[in-house]
């Protein structure tokens, strides 16, 4: 039997057919022209570093971070697909993209799609052996990268045979001399946009040809799984499927024509590319390029935008950061901060469904919002923001709880590259804390006997790339897809995702644990930054721990604690007494057989590019394990 998410009287089909209605025989090349026609003149791609009184050409603004206009986009898009077809590449072949977030990613994405290629955005954070893999398992036939570091990590994949024949490099300081291995022409962007430029204004008609020739069924991009279980899985990407994404989003979000947004996570995660590739084309929207996700904070102040995505881990960093901004307020100011934000707090939870606000928390709340709350939100960048979302992994009560008082609503959306993004969602008008809300339009979900999500509809991949036995495993008979995800939904129709099902602890007693409600208990205090919880195996649970780099030296100088280096504080004995009444405070909320016997506290930080960590941010758990076997192996030695 299975339990399925959604509100009662919820149409299904109706909504399938609404937006499909919406987007019927359109692909993405029709969107971008719609733009390009409607909103010519809007901005459409910005980055920062402009030099002052720069040239505002199209070319100018490649060269010096100029806004694009949506029609200058769109130009910049059809030379470059004429580039790519002068260069030898043929319809429904890859181009493999490894650039950081900025106008010419998008410009080569879209490039690729008006010639009837197929863009492939590669994490940039892959090992060269993975890239090789990848670039093999897709055929890849023309690669963009940025420089010299992006080539050298793709040297695996141009010594093996392959279909690869170009390389165009960003940096044309960094083309190399003469053909590389099997013949591959290296070409600097500065020229490859020439050549394209050329060829489009001598005869249009071919890349016309082209898009004229895509169809909704067609693969519009290709996107890898991060590889939190192994080796990357390739996950091609209909024009309908992303069309449908987009206007689902969009309807579930209230975002104004031009609005703004920042583009900072790797543009290869499926969320960031329904938000920065696809939703904007909906609604001119003005995309501002973050090319470094630590400076988030800054591009908030200067972009303002109206909406913001981020995994958790993205909220809990600027968390850290504001709460050191808002503790440093003179003591006054903090009280009636800390008011204001138990009121904010209050009227959030009252407005969960099936709930209700009383006229006096209503009151309140418009008042603490116009006194405290909303100047608090201008000064950080985020008082024009409507749209405030998570996704990839639970959020910890602490970081949910600590903008709830700034009256901010972070709402849970529920998905995966397999789907080609959200498929469940938390609304302004239907949200409940702890959930990922419900299905989004035209979509269904359901929770099977053995607890794992499953879900069906329009947004779902047809299958994994060359991987039928896969593709078979990821559906049922009556084409549910397996998310490998725990779940469970409630009486109003709400899902709650639980953990991967792959990730339970077993423990040797035969005790089924979730280490994620375990690990974000452990996080809530502030000198914690990342948990693993084990004992897969084992008589009981243990953590591996790490310190939050952003938080712990200022609390460490508070109280006196000169050396402030990571292996020190590890070893410190205050530091470790806090460790542990955060481990206690955490065990007093749990199930004896869930609470944590030991811990280790190590003096690192766990990233992506030392391998704990996925492009996405998700924890590695088998690399984890391996790399600290010793380690784990240690809590249980006496």
């Amino acid at each position: 039997m299975r339990h399925t998410a959604g509100g009662t009287g919820v149409d299904v089909l109706g909504e399938r057919r609404d937006v499909d209605a919406e987007i019927a025989g359109l692909t993405l090349v029709d969107w971008l022209r719609q733009a390009a026609e409607e909103h010519g003149d809007r901005p459409a791609l910005s980055r920062r570093g402009a030099c002052e009184g720069a040239d505002e050409t199209e070319e100018g603004a490649e060269a010096e971070g100029i806004t694009l206009t949506w029609a200058q986009y769109r130009r910049a898009a059809l030379e470059t697909a004429a580039g790519l077809a002068e260069c030898g590449l043929l319809p429904g072949e890859v181009v493999a993209l490894m650039l950081p977030n900025r106008p010419e990613h998008l410009v080569a994405d879209m490039g690729a799609v008006h010639a009837g290629g197929v863009p492939l955005t590669v994490y940039a954070t892959f090992p060269p052996e993975q890239v090789a893999y990848v670039a093999d398992d897709c055929g890849a036939s023309v690669a963009v990268l940025e420089g010299a570091a992006e080539l050298e990590r793709w040297r695996p994949a141009l010594e093996a045979p392959s279909r690869l024949h170009t390389v165009v490099l960003l940096d044309d300081e960094a083309v190399p001399d003469g053909p590389g291995p099997g013949g591959t022409a290296f070409v600097g962007w500065s020229g490859f946009r020439r050549r394209g430029r050329d060829a489009y204004a001598a005869d249009p008609a071919p890349v016309h040809e082209r898009m004229s020739a895509l169809r909704p069924e067609d693969t519009a991009a290709l996107l890898y799984t991060s590889g939190t279980t192994g080796t990357p899985k390739g996950v091609p990407q209909t024009h309908r499927q992303v069309l449908f994404q987009a206007t689902s989003t969009l309807r579930a979000n209230d975002l104004p024509v031009g609005g703004s947004s920042i583009s900072y996570l790797p543009l290869a995660h499926i969320a960031e590319r329904v938000l920065s590739v696809y939703l904007p084309l909906r609604i001119a929207g003005h995309l501002h390029f973050c090319p470094d996700p630590a400076r988030l904070g800054a591009y908030l102040n200067t972009v303002r935008p109206h909406a913001l995505f981020g995994v958790p881990r993205v909220w809990e960093k600027l968390q850290s950061s504001l709460a050191a901004a808002l503790a440093a307020a003179p003591e006054e100011r903090r009280a009636a901060v800390d008011e204001a934000a138990e009121t904010a707090r209050a009227y959030l939870e009252a407005g969960q469904y099936g709930r209700s606000r009383s006229a006096a928390l209503e009151r309140r709340f418009a008042e603490a919002e116009a006194a405290v709350l909303a100047p608090i939100r201008s000064l950080v960048g985020l008082d024009r923001c409507t749209s405030f979302t998570t996704a990839a992994a639970p959020m910890p009560a602490d970081t949910l709880r600590f903008f709830s008082g700034l009256g901010v609503l972070v709402r849970d959306v529920y998905g995966m590259t397999e789907n080609c993004g959200a498929v469940a969602l938390n609304r302004d008008g239907a949200y409940k804390f702890g959930s990922v809300g419900r299905p989004s339009e035209g979509m269904e979900a359901a929770v099977a006997d053995d607890g794992e999500i499953l879900v069906r509809g329009p947004v779902n991949t047809a299958g994994y790339l060359n991987r039928p036995g896969d593709t078979e495993a990821l559906f049922d008979p009556e084409g549910w897809l397996h998310t490998g995800d725990l779940g469970r939904v409630d009486d109003d129709g709400f899902l709650y995702v639980v953990d991967r099902k792959k990730e339970l602890i077993v423990t040797a007693g035969g005790e089924n644990i979730a280490p994620a409600p375990v690990e974000n208990l452990l996080k809530e205090n502030v000198l914690i930054g990342q948990a693993m919880a084990c004992g897969d195996g084992r008589p009981y649970p243990v953590a591996l721990l790490t310190l939050d780099a952003e938080t712990v030296p200022g609390w460490a100088r508070a109280r006196g604690i000169a050396d402030t280096g990571p292996a020190a504080l590890a070893e410190n004995p205050q530091v470790r007494q806090e460790v542990q009444r955060a481990v206690d405070t955490a065990n007093a909320r749990l199930a004896r057989v869930q609470q944590v016997k030991r811990w280790r506290l190590l003096p690192v930080e766990w990233t992506v590019e030392s391998g704990e960590l996925t492009p996405s941010l998700k924890l590695r758990r088998r690399v984890v394990q391996e790399t600290y076997a010793d380690a784990i192996d240690g809590l249980y030695a006496d």
